[in-house]
């Protein structure tokens, strides 16, 4: 099992497993991360299976029992908690490009020649941790996710809203500028306590709110996406591989790998993931998309923006 990697493996294991395992996995992943610290035999109550089913379902994902996936948990807990701080302090992480190394550490020092300055071996270690978060993002990415996020952000009856967390509206920014320029009804969520009050009073079901939360999650993102849900409206979530708490309220999600040669946790891999969305909802609004980026042109030439 990969570490950091548990709520996604349990998605992706949701095809293969029996109903009843089904059972397990959507308590799980309603209350995730907290259900998975609950007693096998509670856990069976919530679910309304038996207690052996708990035991193969534990098992189905690649656990010898029960403990062993708490205390998997409990190490992925750690990871997701994680600061550039502390991944600063630990020296020893960031060293093998795994799931475990993201977000942290110095150069590694495979793949560094004799004699190399260091500069040459972080930028050889960079290349190689950036290619490699990238290509496993996209390649982990379940494809339902990425279809259904594509066929939302390119519905012309749904309003669109973005929001990103301290580092991430970075993102939300980029995506949204993107998607401004492709079709009508995309905005951000203001900052101002009465703007954004009255953005969230306005939501209806046809309103999709992208959003942006990695580890250090913030607790207004999960607020969010649940008063989104609650309107009848959808939620896509970007997130990191450990998964943010507003997950159980996502009609969308799409994880990236964070890894980085330094303690702050990459967005290479998500920008990835957002230049492909872009293209897929160029694709799905063809001509139309188009159609208003010309019109956006002559607008900008006419008022002598460009």
């Amino acid at each position: 099992m990969t570490s950091g990697a548990l709520a996604d493996h349990i998605r992706q294991k949701l095809g293969t497993l029996s109903p009843a395992e089904r059972k397990v996995a959507r308590v799980l992943l309603a209350g995730y991360p907290a259900a998975g610290f609950e007693t096998v035999a509670v856990l069976a109550e919530r679910a309304a299976v038996s207690a052996p089913t708990v035991i193969r379902f534990v098992n189905r994902l690649g656990y010898r029992g029960f403990p062993d996936f708490q205390a998997a948990l409990r190490d992925e807990l750690d990871v997701r908690n994680a600061s550039p701080l502390s991944l600063y302090e630990s020296a020893d992480l960031g060293r093998d490009g795994t799931d475990g190394s993201e977000g942290a550490g110095p150069a590694a020092d495979e793949g560094s020649h004799e004699g190399d300055a260091p500069d040459a071996a972080l930028l050889r270690h960079g290349s190689r941790l950036f290619a490699d978060a990238v290509t496993a993002t996209l390649a982990e990415l379940p494809p339902h996710d990425f279809e259904h996020a594509v066929r939302l952000l390119s519905d012309r009856k749904r309003r669109i809203t973005l929001a990103g967390g301290r580092f991430t509206h970075l993102l939300a920014q980029y995506l949204g500028l993107h998607l401004m320029q492709l079709r009508d009804d995309v905005r951000f969520l203001p900052d101002r306590d009465v703007e954004r009050t009255a953005v969230l009073a306005a939501l209806t079901r046809r309103d999709v709110l992208v959003v942006f939360d990695y580890r250090r999650y913030e607790s207004d993102k999960t607020t969010l996406a649940t008063l989104v849900q609650e309107k009848g409206g959808k939620v896509v979530l970007f997130t990191d591989t450990w998964l943010s708490p507003a997950a159980p309220h996502a009609e969308v999600v799409l994880p990236s790998r964070v890894t980085a040669p330094s303690p702050y946790d990459s967005l290479v891999p998500t920008l990835a993931v957002l230049e492909t969305v872009v293209a897929g909802v160029i694709t799905a609004l063809g001509d139309d998309a188009r159609s208003r980026m010309q019109h956006g042109e002559d607008i900008a030439r006419r008022a002598g923006l460009y």
